[in-house]
């Protein structure tokens, strides 16, 4: 997903919007100032008032962090993004510094080499995590440097800077959540308890939205909402913008045990804890500028979220609607992808008209909220990039020979959904249908395996990759990631990557959605990626313990003219055919006319 920049402010140019930066900072007597993706409550996407990198460099991917000294301004980001990168920064006056694997924080190393012995380091500390803080206060005073976390200078020269949104607040179809907000509460404060907690308090906002059963529009693509929560043993307050929850939902919340509050008082009621009492926090998602606000006081319990761990594993009640949702989903694909095949060479079809295209099949659909992320569809060359997006003003026309790869999803009330497939156009190459066939291998591969209940989640992530890997070949981001339950795309504790550290609140456990994507890049070329989500669900108890499997989520063809037959096992053919069969009879009965005799050939065996 690529962030967007806000339309306010847009006749300064990017040098100038630096040159005002470098001014505040003089000011200020800072050396050195730090500008992260983040908002207070860290989240991934970002409300457009928090989109001040995007607003500073121009680069609109939705990872990467930006530093900015008098002569000198770089933007770190990983590889997914380094092609974008490059090309959004051009004449910037930014360097793009980039993020090697494994590489934890390497702007932190860099400005503890760079800067001199008594110099200062800003940084607007509601935007830092706690555990980053921790790490860069510690690198920088051993450099004899200073850190000031109390300074944001982009309210200082980001005129018409967005304000906090304002979209209402609802409650998420009790149809479709089983588990009710009061039995949510009990369930935290029932961790807490085990951890000696009086208090928790909660900025990021999926848990949030799933603790109270709420849901918004405040971030694109995910129907969550600003705010933040201090949970006690008797009662919850939720500090949210004025006018957001009308009286009758607030009526409800208070039904509850929930109070609501301004949005501004939350660093207010953090200070009013008394010393004495115990805070549970998760250092990974709270802020250093919140957690300031804390008297010395107070003992701090520093664990996952417990609403974290809670909302991974879905209940057979959820995954009952998961299951319906992506037959809905399933249909709405096969009915773009019918369309598809009838228009190529009969109209004009552009990456964006796939976009246009897949969209309205899915606003169709019972259920239907809005896409889950941006559409990638991307054609040949434009493919090898994991994250590009194409935009009216560069897009590539579906014309010729190649590979076009779509990755989309939808939110629904009952789900999230997150699909990649990869279709050919006219005729493909012997070395394109080797690679599709790699990825498909390791893909199935994670799909089949059976594994320890608990293991950690980044030590399946060589199963998918087995078969990629012993053709001499990789890719650059994880396999898989957490998946919410019409919440956000991406999700933990879990995440299936070997760049993961495999931490124990990594391990895998029964009903956690999860994605399952290798694939294969090649840089100019094309792009190859295969991705469904899976269930995890009970297999077998033996005297070696509990053993889970993957139940296969998703319910869409994968394109059997890009295969390479000979490098498939005989195992595996049997497992897509079975899986081809699934498809054809489960989201058959939602289709009918093109859609239903495409998805009937497109299923036929192997």
């Amino acid at each position: 997903m690529n962030a967007r920049q806000p339309a306010a402010d847009q006749a300064v140019s990017l040098p100038e919007r630096l040159a005002r930066l470098r001014d505040a900072m003089k000011r200020a007597d800072l050396a050195a100032y730090i500008v992260p993706s983040a908002d207070p409550h860290l989240s991934e996407y970002l409300p457009q008032r928090w989109q001040g990198r995007a607003w500073l460099s121009g680069f609109t991917g939705s990872a990467g962090l930006l530093v900015v000294t008098p002569d000198f301004a770089g933007l770190w980001t990983d590889s997914r993004y380094w092609v974008q990168a490059a090309a959004e920064l051009a004449d910037s006056g930014i360097e793009l510094m980039k993020i090697q694997a494994g590489q934890a924080q390497p702007h932190v190393d860099w400005l503890a080499a760079h800067l001199e012995p008594g110099a200062r380091v800003g940084v607007d500390g509601s935007t830092l995590g706690l555990a980053a803080a921790r790490v860069l206060q510690d690198a920088l005073q051993a450099a004899g440097v200073q850190l000031r976390a109390d300074v944001d200078l982009l309210e200082l020269i980001w005129d018409g800077r967005p304000t906090l949104p304002g979209t209402p607040v609802y409650e998420h179809d009790p149809c479709y959540a089983p588990v009710t907000r009061a039995q949510k509460l009990d369930q935290v404060r029932s961790a807490m308890r085990d951890k000696g907690a009086h208090w928790h308090f909660v900025s990021t906002l999926d848990d949030i939205a799933w603790i109270f059963n709420l849901r918004g529009a405040d971030v694109s693509y995910n129907p969550v909402f600003v705010a933040h929560a201090l949970i006690g043993p008797q009662h919850a307050t939720l500090y949210v913008a004025d006018g957001k929850i009308d009286a009758v939902l607030r009526e409800r919340l208070a039904q509850d045990g929930v109070r609501v509050a301004p949005y501004r008082d939350a660093p207010a009621a953090l200070a009013a804890i008394e010393p004495g009492s115990t805070l549970l926090i998760d250092p990974r998602r709270v802020t250093y500028g919140l957690m300031q606000a804390v008297q010395p006081g107070v003992k701090f319990v520093e664990v996952v979220n417990p609403s974290t761990f809670a909302k991974s594993r879905k209940t057979e009640a959820e995954a009952v609607h998961v299951r319906v949702t992506m037959e809905q989903d399933g249909a709405a694909l096969a009915e773009c992808f019918a369309w598809f095949e009838q228009a190529l060479g009969r109209e004009r079809v552009t990456e964006l008209t796939i976009d246009e295209k897949l969209t309205a099949a899915r606003a169709r659909r019972p259920g239907f909220v809005s896409l889950s992320f941006p559409t990638i569809a991307a054609f040949n060359a434009n493919g090898a990039m994991p994250h590009y997006r194409a935009t009216p003003q560069s897009h590539a026309l579906i014309e010729g020979d190649g590979l076009l790869l779509i990755d989309s999803g939808g939110q629904y009330l009952g789900g999230t959904t997150d699909i990649t497939r990869v279709v050919p156009v006219g005729r493909t190459s012997a070395e394109q249908r080797r690679d599709f066939t790699l990825v498909l291998k390791g893909m199935i591969a994670l799909s089949r395996t059976t594994f320890p209940r608990g293991v950690r989640s980044p030590m399946l992530d060589a199963i998918a990759r087995a078969p990629i890997w012993d053709a001499c070949m990789d890719f650059g981001h994880g396999t898989g990631h957490g998946v919410g339950y019409f919440l956000n795309v991406h999700e933990g504790p879990q995440v299936i990557s070997h760049y993961a550290p495999a931490e124990s609140y990594t391990a895998m456990e029964k009903g956690m959605i999860t994605s399952n994507e290798p694939g294969i890049y090649r840089p100019g070329q094309w792009g190859i990626r295969i991705e469904n989500l899976l269930l995890s669900q009970p297999a077998r108890t033996t005297e070696f313990g509990e053993f889970l499997c993957f139940e296969t989520l998703t319910l869409c063809p994968i394109d059997t003219r890009c295969i390479e037959r000979s490098l498939l096992r005989e195992d595996e053919v049997a497992w897509l055919n079975a899986y081809h069969a699934q498809v054809r009879e489960r989201v058959g009965k939602h289709l009918s006319g093109d859609a239903k005799a495409w998805l009937e050939t497109r299923t036929v065996a192997i």
